[in-house]
């Protein structure tokens, strides 16, 4: 059994790392002259703010979405040992093959093992030292070929082969975020929906986007904390201190930080005045090239990846508006990067150049959920233009 802690953030999700492990195995525990210990019962307020997650106390009320296309669910429930008044998010996600999973190099080869090399970038200390020592119990290092993966016939036709495969469990587990307590727009935000295309003006984003803002958009405490240095210090991969063109670079919390082919970093700009894409101006520029000329040499320092081979873009809309930069290996699609979201950032920067109040005048389109309260207004909103100006949009374009 499972225990987890994290800290409570208003993001969206929030990130879970080991609280008190129980070992599931008592007679492994005997073998080496240990008594199994009793499970430790999780309280709700375990620290000053810190919460004990027990998946065995989770009970499930509905599947909020099942994404086949990246291999994730979200659920909705609560933990029966927590509230049980209060509702918890809790997303299961499979993780992604890493080649230091795969590689079958001789341990006592002379070159330096793929798992060695991806080691040198990893974003855990403790990781780097486990490397190579992460072993089954025949000696070998932990990978699908090994003898304690077993295949499942399906069928074998001539050279074809269907197969399940049952494999280490530590080869085989789960990324796992958790919110609670869940919102109903956390609820809305990982609900799958359908979805519909807008085309913002600018002139409905000063008279609807805006103002629905300052009353709709999460808060942005747990930004604040990374940005003072009260939380997630330890995760900051780079820092640029400067007030006015400095920022924070550290993993998104869709990443692991470990796992290089998943690379997914966040640019946090320490600027609080400026929201997204539409309050971009020329003034804005150093700041804007400061974040992508020193994010990609932080990578290609920690991980060895060229700028080539990275995707950097900003969101619009944005999850959350405080301005923000994504980091993403080109190998990775993560959700998100589809052209109704993501803007890449030399676009952005090149745009700026040819008119500086592009984002102030320019039409930008993007999808909503249709329980979106944005969506709802910007859709009456064209319900209640001028006769004459839909007339002029209905048109048959032979005419």
């Amino acid at each position: 059994m499972l225990k987890t802690s994290t800290t409570t953030n208003d993001n969206g999700t929030n990130k879970v790392s080991e609280c008190n492990v129980v070992d599931e195995s008592p007679s492994q525990r005997q073998s080496e002259g240990q008594q199994p210990s009793a499970p430790v019962r999780p309280t709700e307020q375990s620290t000053a703010d810190e919460i004990c997650y027990d998946l065995a106390q989770f009970r499930t009320v509905r599947v909020l979405n099942n994404n086949s296309t990246h291999k994730c669910v979200a659920l909705l429930g609560h933990f029966g040992n927590l509230s049980p008044e209060k509702q918890a998010i809790v997303v299961l996600e499979k993780r992604a093959f890493t080649e230091t999973e795969i590689t079958t190099v001789a341990p006592d080869a002379s070159t330096p093992t793929q798992r060695e090399k991806i080691a040198q970038h990893s974003e855990s200390e403790v990781e780097r030292a486990d490397v190579g020592k992460k072993n089954d119990p025949s000696g070998n290092e932990r990978t699908f070929f090994t003898s304690s993966s077993r295949l499942h016939k399906e069928f074998v036709n001539d050279v074809y082969g269907n197969f399940l495969c049952t494999v280490d469990p530590e080869l085989n587990r789960l990324k796992v975020s958790i919110i609670y307590p869940a919102s109903e727009k956390h609820i809305v935000k990982h609900s799958a929906q359908h979805r519909y295309m807008v085309d913002e003006t600018a002139e409905q984003y000063k008279n609807i986007t805006l103002p629905h803002l300052e009353h709709e958009q999460l808060s942005l405490e747990w930004l604040y904390n990374v940005l003072e240095h009260r939380k997630e210090k330890e995760r900051i991969l780079y820092e640029d201190p400067c007030d006015e063109n400095g920022f924070i670079l550290l993993p998104d919390l869709k990443w692991d930080g470990k796992t290089v082919e998943q690379l997914y970093l966040l640019a946090l700009v320490r600027r609080r005045d400026i929201r997204s894409l539409r309050d971009l101006t020329p003034a804005h520029l150093p700041l804007l090239r400061n974040v992508q000329t020193r994010g990609i040499a932080a990578i290609k320092e920690r991980y060895g990846i060229d700028a080539s081979q990275l995707r950097i873009y900003l969101h619009y809309q944005p999850t959350f508006y405080h301005l923000h930069m994504h980091f993403t290996y080109l190998r990775y699609d993560p959700p998100g990067t589809n052209c109704e979201k993501a803007h890449l950032l030399s676009t952005v920067i090149n745009n700026i150049e040819l008119l500086g109040d592009y984002y102030q005048r320019a039409t930008l389109s993007f999808a909503l959920k249709e329980t979106d309260k944005l969506y709802a207004k910007l859709v009456a909103s064209e319900s209640e233009e001028p006769a004459a100006k839909r007339t002029k949009t209905d048109l048959d374009p032979s005419q």
